[in-house]
C-alpha cells in the first residue's frame, strides 16, 4: 500500500492564523500544537485521497457490483452460512 505522504521529509516551519483564545487555551493545557496538527492534516487528507479513489475508480466498483449481482460471488455455491 502507498504511503500517504512521506513521512520522513523534514519539518518546515509555517505560519498560521488562529484564533487567539483557542491558541491561549490550548497553550494553557501544554497541547503540542505541531502534532495536533500534523494529525489532523493527515486525517483530512486520508479523507480527500479516499474520496478521490472512490471517485476515480466509481465505474469499475459499478461494473463489479453489477457483475456480482448477475453472476454472484465466487465460491458462493461452497459456503456454509
Amino acid at each position: 500500500m502507498q504511503q500517504l505522504y512521506d513521512t520522513t521529509a523534514p519539518k518546515k516551519p509555517t505560519n498560521l492564523s488562529v484564533n487567539s483564545d483557542l491558541l491561549q487555551r490550548t497553550r494553557n493545557m501544554n497541547i503540542n500544537l505541531s502534532a495536533t496538527l500534523e494529525k489532523a492534516l493527515i486525517n483530512e487528507l486520508s479523507k480527500a485521497e479516499a474520496e478521490r479513489w472512490a471517485k476515480d475508480n466509481k465505474k469499475a466498483i459499478k461494473a463489479y457490483n453489477e457483475f456480482i449481482e448477475e453472476h454472484g460471488c465466487f465460491g458462493d455455491e461452497f459456503r456454509s452460512f
